[in-house]
């Protein structure tokens, strides 16, 4: 066999042994992508559980719970802040998003005003499928746990209703965790309004973080302060992945 025959078999096994590896590829691609589908809630749920927010906010709403039962002196007012609360959470989920979530490093001389949550919101927004990254980092509720408290104290004219704020809180906080984790997962919603949800937030990340920042629902605080637009009419952004790339302001 002379050199031109050796060197098109070598080249010849070559390309047999890379069809047969880009076929192994494509087997386990599509393994995979049926084993995304089969995601079931129950599956979904099994991780979620692992996530240390969903205990903190359901310890919250526990001890809450027990302590408003306890105190009873229930009135109309118990209906009614649950309700308003329930209808301004996506106002409330905006304004963080937008001003916490999206902040943008700034330098106050030697300074850097950089917030925990703002930091793993760019590591979200970089690998939006890594879970621990779509969950409220629980540092935060080391302060933040004692503000609400705080703040169910004294901002309410009576105790019971500042434990019916912390229980409606806890509710609107565990959905606001469960739909943002189920959000990133191959878990494929079969209801409409699920689906409009899954919609929203998937487009705020890989189509344009300047637009839909509501998590729990779809054209309501984004529509009333103008950014829910088409998409078929809104640009991709180069920066959907890399928040603020160009640098700290």
């Amino acid at each position: 066999m002379d050199i031109s025959a050796r060197i098109r078999a070598h080249r010849d096994r070559e390309a047999e042994v890379d069809r047969k590896a880009q076929a192994r590829l494509a087997a386990a691609d599509a393994v995979d992508r049926v084993r995304r589908q089969q995601l079931s809630l129950t599956d979904a749920f099994a991780v979620f559980v692992r996530r240390p927010s969903p205990w903190i906010i359901a310890g919250l709403l526990a001890g809450a719970l027990a302590a408003r039962i306890a105190v009873g002196d229930w009135q109309l007012t118990d209906a009614l802040v649950p309700l308003i609360m329930l209808a301004l959470f996506p106002f409330a989920e905006w304004v963080i998003h937008v001003c916490v979530l999206h902040w943008k490093p700034r330098r106050i001389g030697p300074l850097t005003i950089d917030s925990l949550l703002a930091r793993k919101h760019r590591e979200h927004h970089a690998d939006p499928r890594d879970v621990p990254l779509v969950f409220i980092p629980w540092q935060t509720f080391l302060w933040l746990l004692p503000a609400l408290i705080l703040l169910a104290l004294l901002a309410f004219p009576r105790p019971g209703l500042g434990l019916t704020f912390l229980v409606a809180l806890g509710v609107l906080g565990l959905n606001y965790e469960w739909t943002h984790y189920l959000v990133h997962t191959d878990y494929q919603p079969t209801t409409r309004l699920f689906k409009a949800v899954r919609r929203n937030h998937r487009l705020h990340h890989f189509k344009n973080e300047h637009y839909w920042f509501t998590v729990t629902t779809s054209g309501t605080a984004d529509r009333v302060l103008r950014t829910h637009p088409d998409p078929a009419t809104t640009p991709n952004s180069p920066t959907v992945k890399t928040l603020h790339a160009r640098g700290i302001g």
